[in-house]
């Protein structure tokens, strides 16, 4: 492979989990000497309707959804190793999403290898097995159209030809490994590892290939991997449920016991505000045959993240934490240059807060911005909502940016709002001041955009009576909306 790009020969790796294989547990599997980490698999069509936002606070990359909900987070730490895989059916989506993340992550793949339902009822996972056309044309597709690897993990098919003659019709897509797990895509852990079928694959095809499906019986501490690797024949080894149990399964210096990998992974959670539901289901799994203990059910009855940490004694480490990104979300308000025009992509930014106080009763950016496309006669400006957690799920640390396009280019405030009408209205202030358009301020000189009888709230007979009431109502919402301890 050309230089700089990722190697999968003779790797360790964290397997891609739902619901395990978010950022703290990758991070945490780094810490303990794993190679590679997958991401958990994100559906095509989810992440194709995501937005990328440059998290400050949390120095991170956020992959946020339309619901407003934080797919794929990612940060600088693990950027050279970290493997984003995806589940799809079609080659086109397939390339847009690869395409989106491409630039925060090291490789991308594509599961073909997932049994469960909500993977296979849309033709992903293990239903792409039976269909090999599909197969070449989904890595034919990224192979050619993304800058960076592309690999996939299959299970075995039900005769050794029949796999062997997959993997080399895989293998002739450009792929830059394969992952295999030797099971059948209807065998469950407790059914025997084909090492056999891993083994032939391997002597097959020139590419990497890298072992799946050990943790249960063949992989229980670091010593067991190269063990497992030498009975596959494989080039590198991948890890699931044995990694979740413990991770430092990576470390050559463990296993440490599992109330520090426990904390650790708490740690990480707290740092990057991990949604605590998920928090919580990865600590269950790793509680095992303890989740009933006393610690056990605590972390069970937990709500938060502040919760969780009370559970394991990082009461401290846990407001330190929400103290520090405090500090950071306060730094980057007072230090932002309003007036200063920043590219992210195709988006012109600034750093502009709508101040409610300083336009009139009837007055918003967004109506002065809506009139102006109007007398260009342009297209209405449309909105597009992006919302963040940004210290836990409590209502009151949610925030708002939302991006504004008219005539195909697209504008957004970086400064974060805690109400959408408020992020829409300041998006409409960005649009307006890069166009060099008035935006109807308080004392800003007659632009003649909003008529005499808008600006002055004045009304004269029936008609204009009732759109003066539209406009109150659209004034009392906006108040309504002012964050606590704002005029």
């Amino acid at each position: 492979m050309a230089a700089g790009r990722l190697s999968f020969s003779n790797i360790t790796a964290l397997a891609p989990m739902v619901r395990v294989g978010t950022l703290p547990m990758r991070l945490l599997a780094l810490d303990y000497g794993a190679d590679v980490v997958y991401c958990e698999e994100l559906i095509d069509i989810k992440m194709a309707q995501c937005h990328r936002v440059v998290n400050e606070v949390l120095e991170t990359v956020d992959f946020v959804a339309p619901d407003e909900r934080v797919m794929f987070r990612t940060c600088e730490r693990e950027k050279d190793r970290v493997i984003f895989q995806m589940g799809t059916a079609d080659p086109d989506r397939a390339l847009t999403v690869a395409r989106l993340v491409e630039k925060d992550v090291a490789a991308v793949d594509v599961n073909m290898g997932c049994p469960k339902e909500y993977s296979t009822k849309g033709g992903m996972g293990a239903a792409l097995l039976s269909d090999p056309d599909k197969i070449e044309a989904i890595l034919k597709k990224l192979v050619t159209g993304v800058s960076i690897p592309v690999t996939c993990k299959i299970r075995i098919l039900p005769s050794l030809e029949e796999t062997l003659s997959l993997v080399r019709r895989i293998e002739k897509t450009g792929v830059a490994a394969v992952a295999v797990h030797g099971r059948l895509k209807d065998e469950r852990p407790r059914h025997p590892l084909h090492c056999d079928y891993i083994q032939a694959v391997a002597r097959a095809v020139s590419i990497p290939v890298i072992a799946n499906g050990g943790s249960l019986d063949l992989v229980k501490t670091n010593g067991d991997i190269e063990e497992f690797r030498r009975a596959t024949g494989a080039s590198s080894v991948m890890l699931a449920r044995a990694a979740m149990w413990n991770a430092s399964v990576f470390s050559d210096q463990g296993p440490f016991p599992l109330e520090r990998v426990m904390e650790d992974y708490l740690k990480y959670a707290i740092r990057y505000t991990n949604h605590a539901f998920n928090t919580k289901y990865c600590l269950c799994q790793m509680l095992r045959d303890k989740v009933e203990s006393p610690l056990g059910k605590q972390v069970q009855a937990a709500q938060t993240n502040a919760e969780l940490s009370e559970a394991y004694g990082l009461q401290e480490f846990y407001r330190r934490t929400q103290e520090r990104l405090q500090a950071r979300r306060d730094a980057l308000q007072s230090g932002s240059q309003p007036d200063r025009l920043v590219m992210d992509g195709d988006v012109a930014t600034m750093a502009v807060k709508f101040e409610r106080r300083e336009y009139p009763p009837h007055i918003t950016p967004k109506m002065f911005l809506l009139e102006w496309s109007r007398k260009e006669k342009l297209e209405q400006p449309q909105y597009e909502m992006f919302g963040l957690s940004v210290s836990g799920a409590a209502p009151q640390d949610r925030a708002f940016q939302s991006t504004v396009t008219l005539a195909e280019k697209r504008y957004r405030s970086t400064l974060w709002e805690k109400s959408k009408k408020f992020a829409e209205q300041a998006a409409a202030v960005v649009c307006l001041r890069v166009l060099g358009a008035p935006e109807g301020r308080i004392g800003e000189e007659d632009s003649g955009l909003v008529c005499k009888r808008k600006r002055e709230g004045k009304t004269n007979g029936a008609a204009e009576e009732e759109a003066s009431k539209k406009l109150r109502h659209a004034e009392v919402d906006l108040r309504q909306e002012t964050p606590p301890g704002q005029p």
